[in-house]
């Protein structure tokens, strides 16, 4: 027989990913207004966030230079 699996076994609280991120659930109410957060779900007043969906986020918010972004000029090779 098989197991029956939650239906919202894949979704996360905004206090869940607030922790998971070490962030206040008002920043990632500040991201949302913003348009800069993780894509979210609303299920009458609660916020849900699907994990898959933050980890694309999160994956999207890598940089390859983060020095440059400190002000630190940008590695260059030198010939």
């Amino acid at each position: 027989m098989s197991e029956l699996v939650p239906v919202l076994a894949e979704f996360m609280t905004t206090e869940e990913l607030a922790a998971e991120l070490k962030r206040n659930k008002r920043t990632l109410d500040r991201w949302d207004a913003l348009g800069i957060g993780p894509p979210r779900t609303r299920v009458g007043r609660t916020v849900l966030y699907r994990r898959s969906s933050v980890q694309k986020w999160l994956s999207a918010q890598e940089q390859s230079r983060p020095a440059a972004i400190r002000g630190n000029p940008p590695f260059t090779e030198h010939e």
